[in-house]
Formats: C-alpha cells, sequence, structure tokens
C-alpha cells in the first residue's frame, strides 16, 4: 500500500517547502547535476509535483498520489498513476530513471529497483535522491518522525543501505554526491560534494548491470 495519505492531503504544504527552502531545494538539484547522465528520454518514480523532473529535462514519471500528480500534470508533464514496486512501463523503454525523496516510502525498496532496472534500456542509469540516515538531519528525522505531517510512516536509509541495494538489483558502476552540511535547515552549507557520509542529502546514481 503506498504511502501516499499526506500527500492526498496536503500537497501545497509539500510544495510551500520548496518555496521555503529555495537554496536547498537548489543545492538538491545541483548534487543531481554532477552526476547526472546523457540521456535522450526519462522517467521520474515518484514524480510528485514534478519538482525534481522539470529542472533535470524529465516530462514522463509514475506517480500513485491523485493530488501530486495532479500538479505536475499542470505543469505539462506526463504522469502515469502507479507504484513503484509495479511500473506500469514497458521493457527497456527508458534510457535514464530518477527517484528522489521517494524510496523512504516505497514498500518494496529492493523490488522498486528491479522494477526500474526492467524498464531501463541496457546500460541504462538510474539516480536515487534521499536524506542519508545516518547524517545530523537524518538522525533528527528519525527521532521526531513521529511528529512530522510526512515522515511519520517513512523509512530512512543510509548511503550504504542504498548502494547495497542498488547492487542487489542489478546495478553496478555506483557513484554518490552529497550536499546540505549542518544540523539545522537555517544552517545548511550547500556545497555539492562527492560521495557520501557527510551531508544530509545524498544522490547515488548506478548503471544497469548486463546480465
Amino acid at each position: 500500500m503506498p504511502k501516499i495519505e499526506p500527500f492526498e492531503r496536503f500537497p501545497q504544504a509539500y510544495e510551500a517547502w520548496f518555496d521555503r527552502h529555495p537554496n536547498l531545494y537548489e543545492a538538491e538539484i545541483e548534487a543531481i547535476k554532477s552526476i547526472l547522465p546523457p540521456y535522450e528520454k526519462g522517467i521520474e518514480i515518484g514524480i510528485g509535483s514534478g519538482r525534481f523532473a522539470l529542472p533535470l529535462g524529465i516530462m514522463t514519471g509514475v506517480e500513485p498520489s491523485v493530488k501530486m500528480a495532479e500538479i505536475a500534470r499542470s505543469k505539462g508533464i506526463e504522469v502515469i498513476e502507479g507504484v513503484a514496486e509495479e511500473l506500469p512501463v514497458e521493457d527497456e523503454s527508458f534510457d535514464f530513471a530518477l527517484m528522489v525523496t521517494t524510496i523512504c516510502f516505497v514498500d518494496d525498496p529492493l523490488l522498486s529497483l528491479q522494477e526500474i532496472r526492467r524498464i531501463l534500456k541496457p546500460e541504462g542509469y538510474v539516480i536515487i535522491g534521499f536524506v542519508d540516515r545516518d547524517s545530523a538531519l537524518g538522525q533528527q528525522y528519525e527521532k521526531n518522525r513521529e511528529e512530522s505531517r510526512f515522515y511519520r510512516e517513512a523509512r530512512f536509509y543510509s548511503a550504504d543501505e542504498v548502494a547495497g541495494l542498488l547492487k542487489k538489483a542489478g546495478f553496478a558502476e555506483v557513484v554518490s554526491a552529497q550536499t546540505l552540511f549542518g544540523e539545522t535547515l537555517e544552517q545548511m552549507e550547500t556545497s555539492v560534494k562527492k560521495g557520501s557520509g557527510e551531508g544530509a542529502f545524498v544522490a547515488v546514481r548506478a548503471r544497469k548491470e548486463r546480465v
């Protein structure tokens, strides 16, 4: 069962977060861009309102939340209703897939990544963006999860766990970039660095491995 209830109830609150923190949002975009592969046809899994897809040139997405899909469609994005564990997409139909702040909400992360692998063309790439559980901010989110409108039902992952899931799902050549250094949103340093282990937001890229 997709964890969409807060996004159905509070879509405007979700959008407002990005408007209140434009520097953090831009830093997350830049972290993804720093490892973005060249691609011709991309898709975002859990596209939400299209906040990440649009600036990265992605005009197709899968989304289970009706309210979030409505916002994305209003921006000109093609949204397919569905969940990550059972993507309503043909085999090998995209050469790039993006998943940002979604892996913590899926029921089965490994199956979700295996589905992404299925829809990717040979040598296609995926980028997973997420809040690193081991970061200072990730620890705060984990501790205060029950008080959060959006993260109450989330499961946070470390960068090592995400890399391990990608490898288990059939991906290789894992590289990462990180940003948002600090303990509070108000004091975040927004440079982008290679690797993981310091920044609260991590983007991990991997290539579909040939069988």
